[in-house]
């Protein structure tokens, strides 16, 4: 691919350049994003909770991945896949039954509703077969990697996009991803990111685009304005030749994002599509704002914005940049809490969170990334199926015996504290956060634990439960005692604690199979 950029422009937009210049971060809004959950205008029209509520299920096929969705009771059944592994036409095939719609060349998510696919364990990476979402809603995709999907050559897949909407779309949350090509139309490849024919409410968060002509777009063509309600943030755009993205109608909220190496043109809105473009870093490119190749203008809101070495073309017809010094000719209203990052922190904040398998950290508008946070309801953590996951643990204690383990330890406790059956001993870590592990020699079946605090302990603020074999979420929340989940076997469980008062001492971390 071409890349075209001479001019150091280093500007700053007069808007918010002073907040930008000196890190402060600059928004209107005076409640931030829930950290580590949904965000944007995926947040609205009833929100997007995917799979939560029902079954999770393990996939290492796209085969298994499609069994899953027609094994349900009814295409809106609610369900979680985790998937690792790599995904490719060898192993996906096509799987009929009433609750789905599948197809052999491509992960089909068709006529359904309520699915997250989650990437776990050592990753899930969707080798040239593209994700098609078509008639359907509140869908999640979370930490996985799709990379060169073609449309033309072999084998091909979703007319050559990483991820596809289409057809009546609504309540998407894509997050954490890494969606990359090999190069250009020419080479067989088109869009990472695409969206047609009225897909609605839907958010890109802390996603990696790169090496693609195409960055995506969102409506097919002139006409096709259908489309709207998008959120971009936090995402890293690099090496692309346009497409960042082309916005036909419709609302586009694009904040935090970094953009570098963008070849030909950068955010393209037009026909009448109008986009809040809010404390972006654009480097080393050309054209990164605009209406390119149309008569039919769009529009922007700018503020808080760094071009940093930036060419921008002279205007004449159907070539219409914002540059060199973009000014809005649009108002553009938000329906949501957000905060923003400032824009010259932005590439850093980016380098740490965007991507699949990055742990899924986020931002808390600081400029600082955090691990998500567990204290707020997190819609890919599969939900208990005991009625009361609260109630007292029976049966035989499963950790009398069994090793265990942990991130760190006070003076004077011990790890095997927490399975020797006794209370008068206890471990604690070495701050006010760490986590402790139980673990067996071969795969142990729990669906319950119950955490005993001694005399003197703090109060655990937050904390994750998590299959230590798979790096799933089992349960997340606050305080000690009974906590139940899904049945799940494993050989290493462990009992985090991300947030406390003073410093926790546990006693007894218990594990039971009912």
């Amino acid at each position: 691919m071409k890349r075209s950029v001479a001019v150091r422009l280093s500007a700053v937009l007069a808007t918010g350049a002073l907040a930008a210049a000196t890190g402060l971060a600059m928004s209107t809004t005076t409640a931030s994003a829930a950290t580590g959950g949904v965000t944007g205008y995926a947040t609205q029209n009833g929100g997007t909770t995917g799979g939560a509520g029902g079954q999770t299920v393990r996939a290492t096929t796209g085969t298994a991945i499609h069994q899953a969705l027609c094994n349900r009771a009814s295409s809106s059944t609610p369900i979680t896949i985790q998937v690792e592994g790599t995904i490719n036409h060898g192993n996906t095939t096509k799987v009929s039954g009433g609750s789905c719609s599948t197809a052999a060349d491509k992960i089909e998510l068709k006529q359904i509703s309520n699915v997250s696919i989650i990437g776990v364990g050592n990753g899930a990476v969707f080798d040239q077969l593209g994700i098609h979402i078509r008639e359907s809603s509140n869908i999640i995709i979370q930490n996985v990697t799709v990379k060169n999907v073609k449309k033309s050559g072999s084998p091909t897949s979703n007319g050559g996009d990483a991820i596809g909407m289409e057809s009546d779309v609504r309540n998407v949350w894509v997050d954490h991803t890494t969606l990359e090509a090999s190069g250009g139309e020419s080479e067989g490849y088109d869009g990472l990111f695409d969206m047609k024919d009225n897909t609605q409410y839907v958010t890109l968060s802390y996603s990696t685009l790169r090496n693609s002509g195409r960055g995506g777009l969102i409506g097919s063509s002139e006409s096709d304005t259908s489309n709207g309600y998008v959120t971009f943030h936090h995402n890293l755009y690099e090496n692309l030749d346009s497409r960042t993205p082309l916005l036909r109608g419709g609302i586009a909220h694009i904040y935090n994002n970094h953009y570098k190496n963008l070849n030909e043109s950068g955010i393209n809105s037009r026909a009448g599509a109008r986009a809040k473009v809010d404390n972006n870093y654009f480097e080393d490119s050309k054209d990164v704002l605009g209406t390119f190749y149309t008569d039919q203008a769009g529009y922007w809101q700018v503020s808080g914005n760094i071009f940093d070495n930036i060419t921008w073309s002279s205007r004449s017809g159907d070539n219409q940049p914002a540059g060199p010094n973009p000014t809005s000719n649009t108002s553009v209203s938000i329906p949501y809490s957000y905060s923003l990052d400032a824009a010259n922190c932005v590439p850093s904040v980016v380098s740490q969170t965007a991507g699949a398998n990055k742990g899924l950290k986020v931002s808390d508008g600081s400029c600082t990334p955090q691990n998500p946070d567990p204290t707020d309801p997190d819609p890919t953590d599969p939900d208990p199926t005991d009625p009361d996951p609260t109630d007292p643990p029976t049966g035989t204690n499963l950790s009398i015996g069994a090793g265990a383990d942990g991130s760190s330890k006070a003076s004077g406790t011990s790890y095997g504290n927490v399975v020797d059956g006794s209370t008068s001993t206890y471990w604690s870590p070495s701050g006010s956060t760490g986590s402790v592990s139980v673990k067996w020699g071969s795969a142990t079946t729990v669906s319950k634990i119950n955490i005993r605090l001694a005399s003197g302990s703090g109060t655990i603020g937050s904390y994750r439960v998590l299959n230590h074999d798979t790096g799933a979420v089992l349960a997340s929340g606050s305080g000690s005692g009974a906590i139940g989940f899904s049945a799940t076997s494993l050989k290493k469980i462990t009992f985090e604690i991300t947030g406390a008062s003073g410093t926790p001492r546990i006693a007894e971390f218990e594990t039971y199979a009912s």
